[in-house]
């Protein structure tokens, strides 16, 4: 099922302006795709989606010559302002529009100290198992980040 899924996400992004996970998760339940946000976010981490002014956008064929996905680091670099603690959760403050490719490469980290991830547009929750653990996510976090 993911592939002929990759496949409609790839064929509505080059068809269509979508501007938001919801609505590409509403586009692609009118194929007959019935996805979570989870599997979204794993759907536009693989396909190496990114989100630009105008919306949700495949990769340029330049971007393709790379075979490295950008990693958690990366995109911490690139996109984090800082991380904030309260107990085993952790609010990861990101750049406007950035808290999407955050969680999700979070999420594709496979952390085992991360039980999940919810990402709004300038922040991500992180769910850690407990506050120790929160603690040694916070603390890797934030050297990547700088």
């Amino acid at each position: 099922m993911k592939l002929p899924r990759h496949s409609a996400i790839r064929e509505l992004l080059v068809t269509t302006s979508i501007t938001s996970q919801d609505e590409l998760r509403k586009k692609l339940a009118k194929r007959g795709f019935m996805v979570t946000q989870a599997t979204l976010s794993r759907d536009i981490h693989e396909l190496r989606i990114y989100k630009g002014p105008s919306g949700y956008a495949l990769p340029n064929a330049v971007a393709e010559e790379d075979d490295d996905d950008p990693g958690i680091k990366e995109t911490l670099e690139n996109f984090g302002l800082r991380v904030r603690q309260a107990q085993n959760l952790l609010v990861v403050i990101t750049t406007t529009g950035s808290a999407q490719p955050i969680a999700a490469a979070l999420d594709y980290e496979d952390w085992p100290e991360v039980v999940g991830t919810i990402a709004g547009d300038d922040t991500v929750l992180v769910i850690c198992t407990d506050v120790k653990q929160a603690d040694t996510v916070r603390a890797r976090m934030e050297g990547m980040i700088g």
